[in-house]
């Protein structure tokens, strides 16, 4: 194992380049994630900021200002560049429509690699909430190091329980790189478990939660893309050929619609695993993705579950011998009767009410409401 350098850990880092994925609508986090205010742009964590401005205050000392790049939708450039006013217009790129995180990340490498040849870049999702400054950066620091080398990095989350709602890593061998004491090679992705196998993965402690944090050369990035996924690569090669000039628009609407519509997990990182040239850091910081109401239930309330937690100004909130997690955006009152684990969701056109254990269930709720053509509420 290589011996840790603590040299420049205050500094910026010269070569990286960040980039934070901002798409997806959040399905299980409805009615308070919508299409047009998805979750990255709320608060959830009562900080005062969106998890999207947190994403970027996170990233601020590892890269500058001039260094963090967002990948968004069209319809959600003017909230980011709201939320984030510090950032360069050239930095923020425009996705047509959503087409999953290989083309959304692979867009963004293609044109920095234009212009950076020699740039690494780290993908970060904007509405993941992590805690311990220090540890974060930390691990950030030895990916980027493991980068260089030409691997492709992820950092995975040391597990606090057996959960079934993440995909695993499994590590392997140390590898011996200067500045990266704890980076090991990646044996293989597991996909998400059920219960008792959580549980064994849980007590073999070599398996870390996949978190989807990926750290790599701009150009060994793309050459993993060239050769898994050519039509793809050829497409973004296109596209970013023409990003910095006057035919973008025309390239960009001929060609972003045929792009196929994949994970950067199954596009690079699983490939790369198999041919050895993943690699993990383990990351030593509290994270959680806030995937439902059940896991922001459990941030909101830092752990204690046997009381009603509120989220919102809303103080018409009245809870008799009950527990669980009531988000308003109204000014209701709202009154919850013995009940446990309960979950309640007021905004001004549509209320929630479930249970922590039928949180991950939502998302069908979103499911129906499209088919009924109830687009309005989405």
């Amino acid at each position: 194992m290589a011996a840790a350098s603590l040299v420049g850990m205050t500094d910026t880092i010269p070569d990286f380049f960040a980039v934070i994925p901002a798409g997806g609508i959040g399905s299980r986090l409805w009615p308070l994630s919508r299409a047009e205010a998805p979750k990255f742009l709320h608060d959830l964590t009562g900080s005062g900021v969106s998890l999207l401005r947190e994403t970027w205050d996170r990233l601020l000392p590892l890269t500058g200002p001039e260094r963090i790049s967002v990948v968004t939708g069209v319809a959600h450039g003017p909230a980011v560049e709201k939320t984030l006013p510090d950032i360069p217009a050239v930095n923020v790129f425009h996705e047509l429509d959503p087409r999953e995180s290989a083309a959304a990340i692979g867009l963004a490498a293609a044109v920095l690699h234009r212009r950076d040849p020699h740039v690494v870049i780290g993908s970060f999702a904007a509405d993941h909430v992590i805690r311990r400054q220090r540890a974060f950066e930390f691990a950030v620091r030895q990916a980027v190091a493991v980068a260089r080398e030409g691997f492709i990095c992820t950092i995975g989350i040391t597990p606090s329980e057996p959960s079934v709602g993440f995909g695993y890593i499994k590590t392997g061998e140390e590898l011996d790189i200067t500045d990266a004491p704890m980076a090991s090679r990646v044996e293989r992705f597991v996909e998400k478990p059920d219960l008792d196998t959580a549980r064994q993965y849980y007590a073999d402690r070599s398996f870390l939660w996949n978190a989807g944090m990926f750290i790599a050369r701009a150009d060994v990035l793309l050459g993993e893309l060239e050769a898994n996924e050519p039509g793809l690569h050829a497409g973004l090669v296109e596209i970013a050929a023409a990003w910095d000039t006057d035919a973008r628009d025309e390239v960009l609407g001929r060609v972003w619609p045929s792009l196929k519509k994949i994970a950067i997990d199954y596009a690079v990182a699983e490939p790369a695993a198999e041919k050895g040239r993943l690699a993990v850091v383990p990351g030593q910081f509290d994270w959680d993705d806030v995937g439902d109401f059940a896991s922001l239930w459990n941030l909101v309330s830092n752990g204690r579950r046997h009381e009603m937690s509120i989220l919102g100004d809303n103080r018409g909130v009245l809870a008799d011998e009950s527990h669980g997690l009531v988000v308003s955006q109204t000014d209701r009152v709202i009154a919850v009767v013995g009940l446990d684990d309960v979950i309640v969701v007021d905004t001004a056109d549509a209320l929630l009410v479930t249970t922590s254990a039928h949180a991950q269930r939502v998302k069908s709720v979103v499911g129906a409401l499209h088919e009924r053509g109830r687009d309005s509420v989405l």
